[in-house]
C-alpha cells in the first residue's frame, strides 16, 4: 500500500516537470521566430499538451522518462544552431530552477510552520515537494546524456558541429536503440545516480 501511495505522491512532481521543461523548448523556439510550436498548441503549461504517456508511465515505475517532444523548424530561426541549442538548453534549466523553487517552498513552509510538517497533512505535503525536487532534477538529468532524441545530443552536436555530417546521422539513427538498451540493462540508473544524488545533496544542503 505504501508503495502506490508514493507513486501518486510522485506524480504532481512529475506533471510540473514535464509541463515547464516541454513548455520552455516551445517558449524559446516562439521567442526565437519559430511560430511551430505555438501553431501546434504547446505554448502552454496545461500538462495534457505535453504528457508522453510511455515516457509518463516510465518516470513513474523506473524513475526516468520523457514528455512529447516539441516540433520546431530550425530554418525559422536567424541562426539555425545556435537557435537549436537555446531551445534544448532551455528544458533541463527549467527543470533545475523547478527543483530550486521547490526547495524554497519547503524552506519557507519550515520558517512559517515546522510543526505543520509533523502533521499528517504536512508530511505528504513536505513529501511531495521533496519528491518534485528529486523528479526535475531527474528529467534535468535524464534530458542531458548526449544520446539522441535527447536534449544533451542536440546540445553537443552544436557545439561540435556534428549536424551534416555523416557521423551525425550514424548516432541519430543509432540512438534511440542505444538508450533503450541503456534503459533494459539499467545502466541509466549507475551513469544518473551520481550527478542526481550530487545535485539534490547540494542544492538542499544550500538552500535548507
Amino acid at each position: 500500500m505504501e508503495y502506490f501511495i508514493g507513486k501518486l505522491l510522485i506524480i504532481p512532481g512529475i506533471l510540473v516537470g514535464f509541463a515547464l521543461h516541454e513548455f520552455a523548448h516551445a517558449k524559446v523556439a516562439d521567442m526565437l521566430g519559430d511560430n511551430t510550436p505555438r501553431l501546434q498548441g504547446r505554448v502552454t503549461i496545461d500538462p495534457a499538451a505535453h504528457i508522453d504517456v510511455l515516457g509518463f508511465l516510465m518516470l513513474l515505475i523506473a524513475g526516468f522518462g520523457w514528455g512529447k517532444p516539441v516540433p520546431i523548424n530550425e530554418n525559422n530561426f536567424k541562426k539555425p544552431v545556435k537557435g537549436s541549442m537555446l531551445v534544448s538548453v532551455a528544458g533541463p534549466v527549467t527543470n533545475f530552477f523547478v527543483a530550486i523553487v521547490f526547495i524554497l517552498i519547503i524552506k519557507l513552509m519550515i520558517m512559517v510552520n515546522i510543526g505543520f510538517l509533523y502533521s499528517d497533512i504536512g508530511n505528504i505535503v513536505y513529501q511531495i515537494m521533496d519528491y518534485a525536487v528529486w523528479i526535475n532534477i531527474v528529467l534535468m538529468i535524464f534530458n542531458l546524456l548526449p544520446i539522441p532524441p535527447l536534449d544533451g545530443y542536440h546540445i553537443l552536436s552544436g557545439l561540435f558541429d556534428f549536424r551534416g555530417k555523416g557521423i551525425h546521422y550514424q548516432i541519430y539513427e543509432k540512438g534511440p536503440i542505444i538508450l533503450l538498451v541503456l534503459i533494459i540493462t539499467r545502466a541509466t540508473r549507475y551513469i544518473m545516480l551520481p550527478p542526481i544524488m550530487f545535485i539534490y545533496n547540494g542544492l538542499t544542503n544550500l538552500l535548507l
